[in-house]
Order: structure tokens, then C-alpha cells, then sequence
């Protein structure tokens, strides 16, 4: 993706994530991991995700933060995330950036620049918003021009129609949409089993791997 460095604009790129504590992250893949094993998943994860952005010519990398020792070196900003409702806290990260910018989470550790195409130029001149929709109903990416915390405000959050909510407040907001490529998203183990196969070369992969040959569950396909 080199060929889209030269002609950057500003667009800032922000990662939401928590401090991966046992037990306060990716708990619904215990079991049949352990909460250990899950916590060291969803840090492999968000290694992944945060590699990924550091490689692109996004003139910002900011992690919205909840927790202590945020996982990233010194020429990412941290954020630390407010209070609420995950809802409030995504509104109150968009007021935070003030300028063209892009969010994604943690838990899509099969990004790649193919799925930012959109952005590794600039702002593209045809959008308010970016949307990247994730196949849970979520989604996995949302962005704006003018970044407005209270069209993410009111939204349901964790719902299976999540995504469509957000679409809809973007829409009546007059805003003109880009979708970016859907996306699955690790929440059960299953996901986390065809993630890792799609992408078996991440950290996550690894991680996953190596947490069921721990409990002798299920060998991970290797693709190419």
C-alpha cells in the first residue's frame, strides 16, 4: 500500500480498547479458554489492530484507553476514555479528535489496509461518514469528516441491529455514507476459530493456538 502515502491528508486513526485484565475481556470465550487465556487473546488482538495502524500514513494515531500501561509507543496519543455507557464514551472520543477521523476496535484483528483503502488517500471528497459494518450486526468502523459525538449518542450499543441504528442516525443526519468491507468480529469462539483461520499469521492466530493446544480443543486450519 505504499503507493498511498504520498498523498495524505489529515485524517486521524483511533483505537478503542480496555486494558486486557482477566476477566474483563473476551469472556465469552470461557469457556472453553480461561479467562487468562482469553485476556492474553484479546491482548493479541489489540496488537494486531494497533500494528496495523501504525503502519499507515494516518497523520494521528490516538488509543482511546481504558485501564493502565496502554500497549503503545510513544508516537501514539492516549486518550483516556470517559464514563457511561459505551454510547457516551464513543461520542465523547469523537468531540475529543475535532478533525477528519477514523475509529475502529479491538477486535478485528484481520484488518488491513485493504479495508481502509478508502481513507489512505485523504478524507474522500464524496463522504461525511465512514461505516465499516461487522457481520454480528455491529459494526467495526465509524468515521466522519466533522467528527459529532451526539450522532453516536442514544445509539443501542451491543445489539444485533447496532450497526443499523448508527447508519440511520448518519443518514438522517444528511450525511453522505461510505461503507467499508464488512467485517467479522471476535466475540465467541467460533469467530475467534474463523478469524484466525482467515488470518493465521496475526498475533491473534498465535495466541489462539496456542491457548486450545493448551486444552487439547481443536487444531486451527492453516490458509494461504
Amino acid at each position: 500500500m505504499q503507493e498511498f502515502i504520498e498523498e495524505v491528508a489529515v485524517v486521524a486513526a483511533v483505537v478503542i480498547a480496555k486494558e486486557c485484565v482477566p476477566g474483563r475481556v473476551k469472556t465469552r470465550l470461557n469457556p472453553p479458554l480461561s479467562l487468562e487465556q482469553a485476556a492474553e487473546v484479546a491482548a493479541a488482538s489489540l496488537a494486531d489492530t494497533v500494528d496495523v495502524i501504525t503502519s499507515l500514513p494516518f497523520t494521528r494515531r490516538i488509543l482511546a484507553y481504558a485501564g493502565e500501561n496502554a500497549p503503545v509507543s510513544a508516537d501514539w496519543e492516549v486518550l483516556p476514555q470517559t464514563t457511561g455507557t459505551l454510547d457516551l464514551r464513543l461520542g465523547d472520543v469523537f468531540d475529543a479528535v475535532g478533525e477528519p477521523m477514523v475509529l475502529i476496535g479491538m477486535d478485528t484483528p484481520q484488518v488491513s489496509a485493504r479495508h481502509l483503502v478508502p481513507l489512505l488517500r485523504g478524507w474522500p471528497d464524496d463522504a461525511d461518514s465512514v461505516f465499516g459494518p461487522a457481520l454480528d450486526g455491529g459494526f467495526w468502523a465509524l468515521g466522519m469528516r466533522e467528527p459529532d459525538g451526539d450522532l453516536i449518542r442514544g445509539v443501542p450499543m451491543s445489539q444485533d441491529f447496532t450497526g443499523r441504528a448508527q447508519l440511520a442516525r448518519l443518514r438522517a443526519a444528511g450525511h453522505r455514507v461510505r461503507m467499508l468491507p464488512e467485517l467479522d468480529d471476535v466475540d465467541t469462539v467460533d469467530d475467534a476459530l474463523r478469524i484466525a483461520a482467515e488470518a493465521p499469521r496475526t498475533r491473534f492466530a498465535g495466541a489462539l493456538r496456542g491457548a486450545l493446544g493448551e486444552i487439547g480443543v481443536v487444531e486451527i486450519p492453516v490458509t494461504a
